[in-house]
């Protein structure tokens, strides 16, 4: 015997699969013609997006079943007279289905200090993940701790471990004090504590958040990124990539850094998807800091010190 995996189905999966299948289905099963009742694709996107969170299409089955039933009703409500073809959209869905179950996280509005953007594979396809880090002093009397937080399991925790020691060995690099980790408590946080959460390929990120709030340096809110760490800084592949890339194009993300050794596995990603798409392939945290820090030339700040520089050369001429 062989096993078999097969991963869940894309969002654009589940529309064709919803449209040639499910709908007629559905409709037919409720007594009602194919022509009576009409669902958006941007209807059966909110039915997958905010009242579904599964691999297959079972749940999505049960909410357009639902739908058509209220939809039954309305026209045996008027005693079966049929009425112009009923029409299902987004903005309508609610009056059938009540409010969404599910709502998806809340996109980060500025770059952000402590604040990184990882992407994470689930049973329900990919998810994104906002890494949050906090550095403070530390109780007198007492070294400092890195606290772990948001119901991460064994794997993640020793993935923090490892990007700790890696910027322990880069601190000089990095303008850090090379005892910070002695004087300061660095908290990392993952939000939705509730769930749980394990695997290495948030290595990078936390190291990426974790760097971002010692060195007072904002990450980027249009990138996101997956990695396994190790103590030395290399990033090593992680699975699920298709599923992760999905997850940020839907969450308008469009740059994302990926392991190096994972660029073969671009050919799975939809040709629609990935041509949106920017890949940065990276074989070390070292080429991860390159892409994540919002660029200090950008900054408004950076403007009146070279006016300030140019008028002090004039007045020295």
């Amino acid at each position: 015997m062989e096993v078999i995996e097969l991963p869940g189905y894309t969002d654009q999966e589940k529309l064709q699969i919803a449209k040639r299948y499910l709908v007629t289905r559905q409709v037919g099963e409720n007594g009602m013609k194919v022509s009576e009742v009409k669902f958006s694709d941007e209807a059966i996107l909110d039915l997958i997006n905010h009242y579904t969170k599964e691999a297959g299409v079972r749940n999505l089955e049960r909410e357009i079943g639902s739908v058509c039933r209220k939809v039954a009703r309305a026209i045996a409500e008027k005693n079966g007279r049929r009425r112009r073809t009923y029409r299902i959209s987004a903005k309508n869905v609610s009056k059938y289905l009540g409010v969404p179950k599910y709502l998806p996280e809340q996109e980060r509005t500025e770059h952000e200090v402590g604040v990184s953007t990882g992407l994470a594979w689930t049973q329900f396809g990919g998810e994104i993940l906002y890494i949050e880090a906090s550095v403070l002093p530390c109780q007198e009397g007492k070294g400092g701790q890195l606290v772990l937080t948001g119901h991460l399991g064994d794997v993640m925790k020793e993935s923090a471990q490892a990007g700790m020691t890696y910027i322990r060995s880069r601190a000089k690099q990095f303008g850090i004090s090379e005892t910070f980790n002695k004087d300061n408590d660095i908290h990392v946080h993952i939000p939705a504590g509730a769930i749980p959460k394990d695997g290495p390929s948030a290595g990078i990120t936390m190291a990426t958040a974790v760097v971002s709030a010692l060195t007072n340096r904002a990450v980027r809110k249009d990138i996101a990124m997956t990695g396994e760490i190790t103590l030395r800084g290399k990033v090593l592949p992680i699975g699920g990539l298709k599923e992760k890339t999905l997850a940020a194009h839907r969450n308008k993300i469009f740059d994302i850094i990926i392991p190096k050794e994972n660029e073969k596995d671009l050919e799975e990603i939809p040709p629609v998807v990935k041509k949106k798409l920017t890949f940065h392939p990276v074989s070390s945290m070292d080429d991860v800091l390159k892409y994540v820090f919002v660029d200090d030339k950008a900054e408004p700040k950076a403007r009146p010190k070279q006016a300030r520089s140019a008028r002090e050369k004039a007045s020295n001429a």
